[in-house]
């Protein structure tokens, strides 16, 4: 178990690596808003579909194979990010980049399960989610300190550490056993499909679905606001700063995880979509009347509720199908997550056409509301076949 957390630790942090670069692309390659937006959407366009076809085709092909295929994917977009000197080989690496972590996203916890023993799995689900967060902020954290203070090849230095990152992920992988794929389930031919079974749809939909949805929405509108905030507020232009603050709000919902109260899965994810849009309301204002606090405060308060979200929505996305669906769901969770992270970035893009930046930020957080107020109404139906499903 502890050798794939550590696999998963050194993947995630590679696939958001890149964030404090896309300032030096554009000044390097001369790209304008349009242009780094397409460089950040390619990403998730590619993404999506992989992890879509990945989640169910994994079990087929062999779990282990699809986890060592995408690292060896990420390893020739770091390849391709070493050698750009031209626009369109930057476009082919995050392109590859998204292919990368789409294979491995649901895949990976997939894997770690069936390395792990049965009275075991709920501890490997947190601590996988725990890793995959810590991940998600390690990764601008080290590029932004690498950017800062070592004042060598810029655009290079950071993919060069990556690549040592990937090798050693890639050695890690090939000390755990591989999974036994049957000839049973490689002459079954399924489907492409988000893999979730008629009888759970429902709930996955409106407990698992829209609530990471939500987590990655709102915390794409934090990452929106934090660089205007370090530039304009607190006046820096030290590269590492923001990839702190983010480390600080993904590493805070990682540990947040391991808060005991409330123990019960469906009242800590209430309070959890709860806090998390308090939070975010609470950075919006933070951004509006420029105060250091209220960021502080709100990052504190959306670690909070983002890490007891993902937590129990990772749980639902694992508990309710059987074993064998358990693939295909957890990668529709991991789809449904990285739709929600688009959001903020197309959304803003398309709102400051009209209107102004944090005036953008508050409608996207009146679109996230109403989805926080249609969980916490579903979650009492939930409950009731929650309770029905554990008690037997």
């Amino acid at each position: 178990m502890k050798r794939m957390l550590l696999v998963s630790l050194l993947m995630s942090s590679g696939a958001t690596f890149i964030t404090p670069l896309f300032p030096l692309y554009s000044e390097s390659f001369q790209l304008n808003s349009l242009q780094i937006s397409i460089l950040f959407a390619i990403y998730a366009a590619f993404l999506l579909p992989t992890l879509l076809v990945t989640g169910d085709k994994s079990s087929t092909w062999g779990l282990k194979s699809v986890v060592r295929s995408s690292i060896w994917i990420s390893i020739i977009s770091t390849l391709f990010f070493l050698g750009s000197i031209d626009t369109w080989m930057l476009y082919v690496a995050r392109l590859l980049e998204g292919i990368a972590y789409g294979a491995f996203t649901g895949t990976a916890v997939a894997f770690l399960m069936k390395q792990t023993h049965p009275n075991k799995v709920s501890t490997a689900l947190k601590l996988s989610g725990v890793t995959i967060l810590v991940g998600f902020g390690l990764g601008p954290a080290i590029s932004g300190l690498i950017l800062q203070y070592l004042h060598f090849q810029p655009l290079r230095l950071p993919f060069w550490i990556l690549l040592i990152l990937l090798i050693i992920s890639l050695i890690i992988l090939e000390t755990i056993p591989k999974d036994v794929v049957s000839l049973e389930q490689i002459r079954v031919k399924t489907k492409i499909s988000l893999g979730v079974p008629n009888n759970i749809r429902s709930h996955f939909w409106s407990m698992v679905g829209l609530p990471i949805f939500t987590v990655f929405t709102i915390q794409g509108i934090a990452f929106s606001l934090i660089p205007t905030f370090v530039k304009n507020v607190i006046h820096s232009s030290n590269l590492s700063v923001s990839g702190l603050i983010i480390f600080v709000l993904l590493s805070g919902a990682a540990f947040a995880q391991f808060i005991p109260w409330p123990s019960h899965p469906v009242t800590r994810i209430r309070f959890g979509i709860l806090l998390l849009a308090i939070g975010s309301w609470v950075i919006v204002s933070s951004g509006l009347t420029s105060s250091l606090l209220l960021l502080w405060t709100g990052i504190f308060i959306q670690a909070i509720g983002g890490g007891w979200t993902f937590q129990i929505s990772l749980r639902f996305a694992s508990q309710l199908p059987e074993p064998e669906a358990r693939p295909r769901v957890i990668s529709a969770f991991y789809l449904c997550a990285y739709s929600g992270f688009i959001i903020p970035v197309i959304g803003v893009g398309a709102l400051t056409q009209f209107l102004k930046f944090n005036t953008s930020l508050i409608v996207l957080n009146l679109f996230a509301a109403q989805i926080v107020i249609y969980v916490l109404i579903y979650s009492v139906k939930f409950n009731r076949y929650y309770s029905k499903v554990t008690s037997q």
